[in-house]
């Protein structure tokens, strides 16, 4: 959060720290936006908002029952949108578990030919006491949803829901109406309404300011109308990974009392000529020494070069700080080409700081040195080219309506059902300077890859292998090879898939659901409350059937936290029912992991739920 320290280094957070609710409150409903996306970082996301948070992502990855029981409570509660053709792959195969969050990424595009960039979250949290008000968060933050370890920026606000619109809030709000309209391959269905109502929300809202700050005001770019960007001021500082000649020009004629500060990286500022880095007081980059506490050899968790972006910019008595996803380039401020987001707080120059104090030597600066220009090769011009071939091929795997089309084939010698998928365009597509495609599921790996590129270019469809129920997925992994340079560019994106089967969710289930042991310490996430992190969390856990059947988080037995679900209204175990009769969907008796004395134990509950049903049907 910015506050009177604004960009101190030393001032950190976690991103899922972001996410957490007030206390008192629970998680209800978001909206996330992201250029780019990893499937790890997605999945996880549903249990930090559901269930519990960790110190890290992979504590959370460790947990496959609570990927599961995160994205099944989440679901229709939370929806990602991403730039389509920016999701990270892998030649791995990818967790099966990942398919579950078909039902939370929507693919979208800039609708003016360039790139969805911004990085957003609106949240909504709901009282655990009725008599409180429900609570709204909003992150404007320059961090993608992925595992990267850059320096980022993030501005967090707190705020309540009142009567009236808030004349403030009208672009984050018009911005969230949109987002649905944008979706290259459909938005999983109620996606639309769990949009405008939470836009309603934040067009409501009466956001709490952090200290120093006095005032908010929020822009979009790339939906229409004028661009943001910075206005003349006295004195600027800009931070900006990329940057571009034509932009650092506009920024350098702005400051009235002296040149700005800019701090970069070194390769996008060695692209930038001379005479223009000229118009700069002081031009920067991150000192990677600096940047890992005192020199000290970086760990795991060190942040690790620049995606942070910021404008301070020094007005009469005030500062103000503009923080987001909009880099110094000209599709983010000077064309409006690509859709980003951008949160400016203002407040008094005697609290908040001068550009100064926020990015010298006393601030954020220390982490940086001087930009030394031959410390950069040149860019290699042909390299950049193949990249900007790959480039247009991807948008047009991507915006092409490629389809798959599923269909059931023999059962194998072991007598397992089959899918075969095939990978259909709606036209041909030209992939010019393409000099190989290799497309397979992210559930399957590259080891299952096919070269699609000549029946893509005919316009005829693609057969991409023979698979299992729980392997069907609408990722697909896609490797591009440029044809005249050595560069390639490996990506996933999400197809409308024609023929999946309705019982494909259900194998999953049953593949992470394969024991007694699992069947056991997933009745007890799914009879954890909400609100109750520590339960869940000992819940994930693994441990014998035993443990898992005789103890809870308070010693009491599992009955008994049944006993307690069913006197709280039932919810929890009509979840349990719904999980019940999702195991048995296409089960075989061999594989049940559903324990015989927990079926008995099971049917007086199902009565009683059914009796209390009929009663309050009655």
């Amino acid at each position: 959060m910015l506050n009177r320290r604004s960009l101190d280094p030393e001032q950190r957070t976690l991103y899922g720290a972001n996410l957490q609710p007030p206390a008192g409150y629970v998680f209800d409903a978001a909206v996330a936006t992201t250029f780019s996306l990893d499937f790890e970082t997605a999945l996880a996301v549903p249990v930090s908002l559901a269930l519990f948070t960790a110190e890290n992502r992979d504590d959370i990855l460790s947990h496959p029952l609570a990927l599961l029981e995160g994205a099944e409570r989440i679901a229709g509660r939370l929806v990602v949108f991403t730039d389509a053709g920016h999701i990270k792959a892998s030649v791995r195969p990818h967790s099966r578990l990942c398919s579950l969050l078909e039902r939370i990424v929507v693919e979208v595009a800039a609708p003016q030919g360039g790139a969805f960039h911004p990085k957003m979250w609106a949240l909504r949290f709901t009282p655990l006491r009725p008599e409180d008000p429900a609570r709204l968060r909003l992150l404007i933050l320059s961090r993608n949803l992925t595992h990267d370890r850059s320096w980022d920026i993030a501005a967090t606000l707190d705020g309540v829901i009142t009567k009236q619109p808030k004349a403030i809030n009208r672009p984050t709000a018009d911005f969230l109406r949109q987002l649905p309209t944008l979706a290259t391959a459909g938005a999983p269905e109620g996606t639309k309404s769990l949009v405008d109502g939470l836009a309603e929300d934040v067009r409501r809202a009466e956001w709490s300011l952090p200290e120093p700050f006095e005032s908010v005001s929020f822009a979009v770019n790339g939906l229409g109308g004028k661009p943001w960007r910075p206005e003349r001021c006295v004195r600027l500082g800009v931070v900006s990974p990329f940057c571009d000649d034509q932009t650092l020009s506009m920024l350098a004629g702005l400051a009235s009392a002296e040149k700005p500060i800019f701090i970069g990286r070194s390769d996008e500022l060695a692209q930038v000529p001379g005479s223009t880095l000229d118009g700069f007081a002081r031009v920067a980059v991150l000192d990677d020494m600096a940047a890992t506490e005192d020199g000290e050899e970086a760990d795991a968790t060190a942040l690790q070069g620049l995606h942070a972006k910021a404008f301070i910019a020094e007005r009469g008595w005030d500062t103000a700080i503009t923080v987001g996803s909009g880099n110094a380039t000209r599709p983010a401020l000077l064309t409006g080409n690509n859709v980003e987001i951008f949160a400016t707080l203002t407040g008094k120059r005697s609290r908040v700081g001068s550009v100064e104090e926020i990015l010298g030597d006393k601030g954020f600066g220390r982490l940086t040195r001087p930009f030394v220009r031959d410390e950069m090769n040149a860019p290699n011009a042909a390299q950049r080219a193949a990249e900007s071939r790959l480039d247009l091929a991807r948008r047009e795997i991507c915006h092409s309506g490629l389809k798959l089309r599923c269909e059931r084939t023999a059962p194998t010698a072991e007598g397992g059902p089959v899918w075969r998928v095939w990978l259909v365009p709606s036209e041909p597509l030209s992939l010019a300077g393409v000099g190989a495609l290799r497309v397979w599921p992210i559930t399957r790996g590259d080891g299952h890859a096919r070269d699609v590129l000549e029946s893509l270019r005919e316009g005829q469809p693609a057969d991409i292998g023979a698979m299992p129920l729980v392997d069907l997925t609408r990722y697909l992994a896609c490797h591009l090879t440029d044809k005249k340079e050595d560069v390639s560019v490996l990506f996933s994106t999400g197809l409308v898939m024609d023929g999946l089967p309705a019982e494909r969710h259900a194998a999953i289930l049953r593949w992470v659901i394969d024991s007694k042991d699992a069947f056991f310490r997933y009745l007890r996430l799914l009879l954890s409350e909400l609100g109750d992190p520590f339960t869940a969390a000992l819940a994930a856990q693994d441990g014998s059937v035993q443990g898992a059947w005789r103890t809870a988080s308070d010693d009491a037995p599992i009955l008994e936290e049944m006993v307690r679900a069913f006197c709280r209204g039932g919810d929890q175990l009509r979840a349990i029912e719904r999980l019940i009769a999702r195991l048995e969907t296409g089960n075989s008796a061999h594989t049940d992991p559903i324990p015989a004395e927990f079926r008995s134990l099971w049917n007086t509950f199902r009565i009683a739920l059914a009796n209390e049903d009929a009663a309050h049907a009655g």
